[in-house]
């Protein structure tokens, strides 16, 4: 989850540290099907262990040509668009927006000759267009895919995967019907961090896990998605019909098309774009297919700029016993007004350890639980203390053991291009190779589905259940 935060451009810029470094990096990580080994660890925590890949992409470079169209050309698909071209074998064909502005600057990127249009549909009808990214707002995300896999396109699909239940059950239904690769752009599914952290959890070097959590504060008007709005934002630069789509009719805003993560109707608030990352991270490390129950609440503190979403929500999901795991509890939080200046953590407790994730480190705490229970016997009378510590000796004779290291710590090299460079490596090989795909439309749809059931348990104020097997929300509770 190194440069996971990959938000990239537009909600970056506000968190120095996190955006700076995923945008040096690209994004991070490798996949638990190419997981990394790191060097060995040998001591107790002195120096960070630094995790390299074992193998070259070169096996999956430009044998074939990948042609990609983008389709929403923000922030995020621009950084998108801009890390897949990082990888061999990969060029640009056509772009798509509804707003002029980004059209012309899809021109100043990417070359004056590239094909640009208003209308996706036309990106879809040509031969030359081998994949799209979808980097549209979460309302589109599913017909956009759908219509893409229908006319023979691969989809890279930014996240969440889709803003409604139903529409995930329809492009698991739809990928599999075309055979398309559908990939879902929650890049962290792809860190190296988080295959190292899988590998660790399996070996059982924390022990059985019994809690986690994961938090996502900001301190910032970009990271509140206070996004800047251009001077010519008109309805005669912005194709605003089209924009609303499967949403209400509403007359001409500006805010909510250039600020849409503010607005229901559009997008899924600090659930669907950030929980979603934070579920991705936990569901590949233990192997959970999610959770069954959700509560959540918050509320807006500061942004009170029009918008119908939270800018504070803390959830906490209830994950029961299964083949992967036992059961356990996870604890979630965003708070967009964080004056201790942002934090980024995803924590997973074990009865002997934890796993600490950051942007771009790993920590592994080790304190292995003693099989003596110690003893409080101050308070007996002598007779009755010499007796318990008599017994006490029987019971737990001393036994010695070697000391591990307490503390591990693992970082990326200066020359990582980050886990979203990784994930596009994986969307790339699945195409060429029909290589099983990294975080497809039934993966995407247990880490966004559960955020969907914190929203709606913020809404009626009441736990939410949610089948992870069948993948539905049964209602509240």
């Amino acid at each position: 989850m190194n440069n996971d935060k990959r938000e990239a451009s537009a909600e970056n810029n506000g968190n120095n540290s996190r955006r700076s470094f995923l945008k040096a990096l690209g994004i991070a990580g490798t996949a638990a099907a190419t997981a990394p080994a790191a060097l060995a660890e040998t001591s107790a925590i002195a120096a960070p262990q630094y995790l390299n890949l074992i193998k070259s992409h070169s096996s999956t470079a430009a044998n074939d040509k990948v042609r990609m169209a983008l389709v929403g050309t923000g922030g995020m698909g621009i950084g998108d668009m801009q890390t897949a071209l990082m990888v061999d074998g990969v060029e640009m064909v056509a772009a798509c927006d509804l707003y002029d502005g980004r059209l012309r600057r899809a021109k100043e990127l990417w070359g004056d000759q590239l094909p640009v249009t208003k209308d996706y549909r036309e990106v879809l009808e040509r031969s030359d267009v081998d994949a799209i990214i979808n980097g549209t707002t979460d309302h589109w995300h599913e017909k956009i895919s759908t219509d893409a896999m229908r006319k023979g396109k691969h989809v890279y699909c930014e996240k969440p995967m889709v803003q409604k239940v139903e529409d995930g059950h329809k492009l698991i239904k739809v990928a599999k019907e075309t055979g398309k690769v559908f990939q879902v752009g929650s890049q962290f599914a792809s860190s190296l961090l988080i295959a190292k952290a899988r590998e660790l959890m399996k070996a059982g070097d924390i022990g059985e896990l019994v809690f986690a959590e994961a938090i996502y504060d900001r301190h910032s008007a970009m990271g509140a998605w206070q996004y800047s709005i251009p001077p010519d934002a008109s309805p005669q630069t912005v194709d605003w019909d089209t924009y609303l789509g499967s949403a209400p009719k509403r007359p001409w805003d500006p805010l909510r098309f250039f600020r849409w993560r503010n607005y229901q109707d559009y997008g899924t608030g600090i659930a669907g774009d950030l929980y979603v990352h934070l579920l991705t991270s936990l569901h590949c490390i233990t192997g959970s297919k999610g959770p069954n129950r959700v509560y959540s609440t918050g509320g807006t503190r500061y942004w009170k700029d029009g918008r119908d979403v939270p800018d504070i929500q803390l959830s906490i999901y209830d994950y029961g016993k299964t083949a992967e795991h036992p059961e356990f509890n996870l604890t979630t939080r965003s708070n967009f007004v964080d004056g201790g200046g942002g934090n980024y953590l995803v924590r997973i407790v074990g009865t002997e350890g934890d796993l600490s994730l950051g942007f771009d480190s790993l920590t592994v705490h080790r304190n292995k639980f003693p099989k003596a229970p110690g003893m409080s016997i101050d308070n007996f009378p002598k007779d009755q203390k010499e007796l318990f510590i008599k017994e006490y000796a029987k019971l737990y004779p001393p036994h010695p053991e070697l000391e591990g290291p307490k503390e591990l710590k693992y970082a990326f090299p200066k020359d990582y291009k980050g886990d979203r460079y990784e994930h596009f490596v994986n969307f790339f090989n699945s195409i060429r190779t029909n290589a099983p795909n990294i975080e497809d439309a039934t993966f995407g749809l247990r880490a966004c589905g559960p955020t969907q059931c914190g929203n709606m348990s913020f809404a009626q104020k009441k736990a939410v259940s949610w089948d992870p097997i069948n993948m539905k929300i049964l209602g509240a509770v």
